[in-house]
């Protein structure tokens, strides 16, 4: 998942960074490479909200050619797609634990962005939802 930014013009040498699919990330840098750094954490920190509220997280706009952008980690996005997928089937995490046989601790870490998973674990509960965790290198 790569959401495009917007990159403010430099102040003092600071730059503003937006994301116009997460308006919650908003965060600075010293230079652009800096603010770009700053922006993986502000939108990792902006995605915590949507976790918590059990919000659904947008889906990135398109990343026109030149536009910079940031990627999320592999295990941040499969976390994305699992919470996105428990929100539109409105699955509560202790039916899920259920679903899993798990106790429901486990998927709150499975629901926890900050909790290092392990990508079986995402795959596992995303096909008892009836989807399945789909990975390619290109």
């Amino acid at each position: 998942m790569r959401y495009p930014v917007v990159l403010s013009p430099p102040e003092n040498g600071i730059i503003g960074v937006e994301f116009p699919d997460i308006p919650e990330a908003l965060t600075q840098g010293d230079g652009r490479d800096n603010a770009l750094e700053m922006a993986l954490d502000a939108l990792i920190t902006s995605l915590d909200f949507y976790f918590e509220d059990k919000r659904p997280v947008p889906a990135p706009s398109r990343v026109k050619r030149g536009q910079d952008f940031v990627e999320l980690p592999a295990s941040v996005v499969a976390k994305v797609l699992l919470l996105n997928e428990v929100v539109t089937q409105k699955v509560r995490a202790i039916d899920l634990a259920n679903r899993l046989g798990v106790p429901k601790q486990e998927v709150n870490r499975l629901l926890n962005l900050r909790h290092a998973t392990k990508i079986d674990g995402v795959a596992a509960a995303l096909k008892v939802l009836g989807k399945t965790l789909e990975m390619s290198a290109v």
